[in-house]
Order: C-alpha cells, then structure tokens, then sequence
C-alpha cells in the first residue's frame, strides 16, 4: 500500500469539493456526510481565494496527490478555480459544478456574474485592505455580515446563517476579474446543479454555462448557499457523475 496519506483503497472514485469566496471547508459538512455514507472517500480542500492563478496550483497539488480515479466539485468561485487546476489531469474523471461558474478561456467570475440580471452580491461587499509581502496593498472583499443571510444563504436557518456570516474567508478581490486559461469542460463531462434563488450568481447565468459546457444540469430551488440547505440532491449528482463516468 502506498504511504501516501491522501491516496484511496476505495473502489470508487475520490472526490474533492473546492469551496468558493465568502465560504470555507465547513460549507460542504452535510454533503461529505451524505457521500461518506455511500461509500466515497471525501476531501473538502481550503480554497486559499488569493487569486485564480495561485488557487488553481494549490488545489491541483491536492489533485495530484490521489492516488487513483477523482470527481472533483467546484462552488461559486471554486468551480473557477477547480476548472483551472484539473487541466490535463488524467485521473479526474467527472467536473460537477454547484451554483458555479463555468469559465471559458478569457473570461473571469465578475464577466459571467454581469452578463444577466439578478445578482445583488457586489452591493453587499464590503472592502477590507491588506497588505501584502512586497510592501504594496491588496484588497480582501467580504459579505456585511448583515447581508449576508438575505444576499448568500436565505435558505439557511438564520442562526446557521450568523455563523456563516462570521466565519466566511474573504477573497482578494483580483481573483473575480482573473481570467481562466483552461476550459477542462470541453473534454471532460459535467454536471451542474443550478440554483434558482441564487442572489449571487443569476440563474440564467448558470443555465448559460451550463448549456454551453454540455452540463447534464438540474434546478433545486435553493439560494447561493445550496450545499447547506440542500445538500441531499447535491450529493445525489456528484454520485450520478461518479456512476456514470466509473471505468
């Protein structure tokens, strides 16, 4: 046996859920539970959200340390990101992309989020400098925790939403305009769960990634937060996608 700490024993695939902005490991709890439970080795990996370039080697990193077969699953952001990492990774078999982007070359999180009505995120930022290691500033963005029930998780009980709220990770606000270089969709399948009270990224903006990528796609009505409130149909996609792409 491999002493590689990540690597599975599993006949079925691994699969790596990546996080994305305002959210953290914990946001996927019920849905590696679910999975876990139907036999899946998990690994929810912590999206650093300092930027599409850095994020997507660091989870690549994770990628590369499976041994075997992988179904990898993107929130938000994250779908972005994990898209970015999995370029020419032979061992991930299936992308499911939950209430996410789906980038193609040359477009960023903020252009697709932009391209229909409906998203109510960016008045509800809130900026917070930082300074980074060569001496200039960055600029991290943050949901006001005020808004962030109504904007990100209204779905979620409101006491389950507060710690949300307070245990969000900001992400640099460079890392929404940052452009993908890579389109894995176009030569390995997907799936999306859209979500249609999603007051972060507009559902027809889903449903237009989702129709180009060729995504096999559901609708659950849920807010941005899906993974929370409905994680049952969540999982049960990421097991259609595992089923239909083993061996």
């Amino acid at each position: 046996m491999s002493s590689n700490p990540q690597q599975s024993t599993s006949s079925l695939p691994t699969v790596l859920l990546v996080h994305g902005a305002f959210a953290e490991s914990a946001s996927w709890n019920n849905v590696v539970t679910d999975l876990r439970r139907r036999g899946y080795p998990v690994i929810a990996i912590a999206n650093p959200l300092r930027g599409l370039k850095p994020d997507a080697a660091y989870v690549r990193a994770v990628v590369d340390s499976v041994g075997g077969p992988a179904v990898i699953v993107g929130h938000s952001y994250g779908g972005a990101v994990m898209a970015e990492a999995v370029e020419g990774a032979a061992n991930v078999k299936a992308l499911v992309y939950v209430a996410s982007f789906t980038l193609d070359v040359g477009e960023s999180c903020g252009d697709l989020a932009a391209k229909f009505p409906g998203s109510e995120l960016s008045s509800a930022l809130q900026p917070v400098p930082f300074p980074l290691p060569d001496g200039s500033m960055g600029t991290d963005l943050y949901i006001q925790q005020d808004k962030f029930h109504a904007v990100f998780a209204a779905d979620v009980a409101a006491d389950v939403a507060e710690q949300m709220a307070a245990t969000q990770r900001p992400v640099a606000d460079n890392a929404l305009t940052d452009t993908a270089t890579a389109a894995p969709w176009k030569t390995i399948p997907s799936w999306a769960v859209i979500s249609t009270q999603d007051l972060a990224i507009p559902p027809e903006s889903m449903r237009f990634m989702a129709q180009r990528a060729g995504s096999t796609a559901i609708e659950v009505e849920a807010s941005h937060a899906v993974a929370v409130s409905q994680p049952g149909p969540v999982a049960e996609l990421i097991d259609t996608a595992a089923r239909a792409t083993a061996g």
